[in-house]
């Protein structure tokens, strides 16, 4: 035969369709497994993939959001009043916010010559030999003058540095912590917007006003938009102890959930809040949440600043959002994908029934023909079951 009887035959052929034999095989435990099998398929198509992945769907999970927050209350600590100005860094913002839950204050620094603390690596010394001038140990709180002095009113003496003086590890004070801060109340404003399927939503309804929102606190089921939090609420649902919180600090995040589905009125889609602590719970430098900051005047001429170590509770808002809605080219990929996924049963069936049932050879035979070297998939019989015992 030619090439051109070759190409000819291919070509006539290729417009031929083509179907396989089905052999019948009557064994009634390669049936329930045959069965068995498909079940499990199709329930994980229908129960998982479409009703609980919702696959019929096309998705959006990008979300653009804007987030806007606000603390309120007022505490007295000792004689004075503490306001939200005294409390909140910053006093508005946007995605995160912190409060102060206690202090450790240092008064009346200024720039000049002290001291250096007994607990910095090489700053106690016998001798002016012992401090080398213009070294700075970054550790340390300043640049040392070369001078070996009496540390403030000890018997003991550690280099002098320049710096502001006096030191926050000789001078600080701690103040009582700020307990009343467990009634402070924080409001949530937050606005996301699904650009795949033009729907903006907020969780907090329009026809609620200030009124609302001035007497109100959230609760999941009275008044799921009111976005007022408690942060005695806060530290409750993050599993963590107020006063704890007061010592050491602590950063919780405030996650904002929206899983919408657009299926239904867009109305109902509403948001749902979790709380978590993000740091390190264990006794460790890491754990806890404390910043510094200075408030500067002067006095007789000279600069001075009070220097302020805050232990608080920082708050991260983190906003996650979903929404599915249907649409025609999720749900025919994934039927397809569903109907081809049943033809994995036949696969395992044959292996099995090729492999460790009994008169696997019987079955080879009749499922396979070898005709001049080539093998073809199928039989002319199409029930073995005459003749076979099974």
């Amino acid at each position: 035969m030619g090439i051109k009887e070759l190409i000819k035959d291919y070509f006539v052929g290729f417009w031929d369709y083509e179907t396989p034999k089905i052999m019948v095989v009557k064994n009634r435990t390669l049936g329930v497994i045959y069965r068995g099998v498909q079940f499990l398929v199709i329930t994980y198509f229908i129960w998982y993939v479409f009703i609980s992945q919702k696959a019929y769907q096309d998705s959006e999970t990008r979300p653009e959001s804007s987030v806007y927050t606000m603390m309120r209350g007022v505490a007295l600590q000792g004689d004075r009043v503490q306001d939200m100005v005294e409390y909140v860094q910053p006093s508005e913002g946007g995605d995160v916010i912190s409060t102060i839950l206690r202090r450790e204050v240092t008064q009346d620094q200024k720039q000049g010559t002290c001291p250096e603390h007994f607990s910095v690596a090489k700053a106690n010394c016998t001798k002016d030999s012992d401090c080398i001038a213009g070294e700075i140990d970054f550790d340390g709180n300043g640049k040392r003058t070369g001078r070996c002095v009496l540390y403030y009113n000890q018997t003991f003496k550690t280099c002098e540095i320049r710096s502001w003086c006096p030191t926050e590890a000789h001078a600080a004070l701690r103040e009582p912590a700020l307990t009343e801060a467990i009634n402070f109340t924080l409001y949530i404003k937050n606005t996301i917007h699904f650009p795949k399927f033009k729907v903006l939503r907020g969780n907090v309804k329009p026809r609620k006003g200030f009124k609302y929102l001035n007497k109100c606190h959230y609760n999941e089921e009275t008044h799921p938009y009111c976005p007022v939090f408690r942060l005695g609420y806060i530290a409750e649902q993050a599993r963590e102890k107020f006063s704890e919180l007061c010592r050491t600090g602590g950063v919780i995040g405030v996650f904002i959930n929206w899983k919408c589905d657009f299926d239904l009125d867009p109305s109902d889609c509403a948001p749902f809040y979790s709380f978590r602590r993000l740091d390190v719970r264990k006794n460790l430098p890491s754990s806890g949440y404390h910043y510094r900051f200075a408030k500067y005047y002067s006095k007789n001429g000279q600069e001075y600043r009070t220097l302020i170590k805050a232990f608080g509770i920082r708050l991260d808002i983190i906003v996650h959002g979903h929404a599915g809605k249907f649409s025609l080219i999720p749900t025919i990929i994934n039927t397809v994908t569903a109907m081809t996924s049943v033809g994995i049963c036949t696969i395992i069936c044959d292996w099995i029934m090729l492999t460790f049932i009994d008169k696997h050879e019987l079955y080879s035979e009749k499922k396979f023909d070898n005709v001049n070297g080539f093998t073809f998939y199928g039989s002319n019989l199409s029930d073995i079951s005459e003749g076979v015992a099974l």
